[in-house]
């Protein structure tokens, strides 16, 4: 059986130190699976896009708004599965392969990785752990998960939400309301931890509690974003 198509889209910016890395990786562990990368850069300068080697990833720009940006690569891909991967997160070895076999069967409309962060240190693999056993019990995982859906069922439900923050978890709770099933993949992706130690882990991960909880509770992500940045 002929094996879909996946497009991978990667929301970019200022990530023009990390992103070659990033397609090298994927390009190690694509194997003979048919793949699209789309890379979506949002600073003006496009200055992501200007140092990417490969001739045959597709090069987007939107405006800046992560939404804004995935929706935008969507529109740019072919794929009958759209993989959605921030810069700085590696996939497992057989990662794609997963997706492929997760997705077989029609009742499973999307899914995510388990979470793992590129650190030694204890904390984050507590915060790892407790994020992976969070996105199971909910059903709702976050981007950093690495989303995939089937292209079908992402335009069916509007796509992601063009809202300023949370627009993972909107798209996320949308497939719940609908009773779509989200799977998870045990072999977890591989996460930097610099947003972390840039911002402190004790910080960062209140701040993070913080969002999902008033984001739960019905306070506007507009509002929301002026409190992350």
């Amino acid at each position: 059986m002929t094996s879909p198509l996946i497009s991978i889209i990667i929301p970019v910016w200022r990530e023009e130190t990390v992103i070659n890395e990033a397609l090298s990786h994927i390009y190690e562990i694509v194997s003979s699976l048919p793949i699209e990368i789309i890379v979506v850069d949002s600073a003006p300068d496009r200055s992501t896009l200007k140092v990417i080697a490969d001739d045959g990833v597709k090069k987007v720009t939107a405006q800046k708004s992560r939404a804004l940006q995935m929706n935008a690569g969507t529109r740019h891909a072919t794929g009958n599965i759209l993989l959605f991967l921030h810069a700085d997160t590696r996939l497992p070895q057989n990662g794609l392969r997963q997706i492929c076999k997760l997705l077989e069967g029609r009742e499973i409309a999307g899914g995510a990785f388990d979470l793992s962060i590129d650190s030694p240190r204890t904390a984050f693999r507590v915060i790892a752990w407790a994020a992976s056993k969070r996105s199971r019990w909910t059903r709702i995982p976050y981007g950093d998960q690495a989303l995939f859906i089937r292209r079908s069922v992402f335009e069916e439900t509007g796509g992601y939400p063009e809202i300023p923050i949370m627009e993972d978890v909107a798209l996320m709770r949308r497939l719940k309301r609908e009773k779509r099933r989200i799977g998870f993949i045990s072999e977890p992706v591989l996460t930097s931890a610099r947003r972390w130690e840039k911002e402190g882990i004790v910080f960062g991960t209140l701040r993070n509690w913080a969002l999902i909880s008033l984001y739960t509770l019905g306070v506007s992500p507009t509002r929301l974003a002026c409190f992350y940045r």
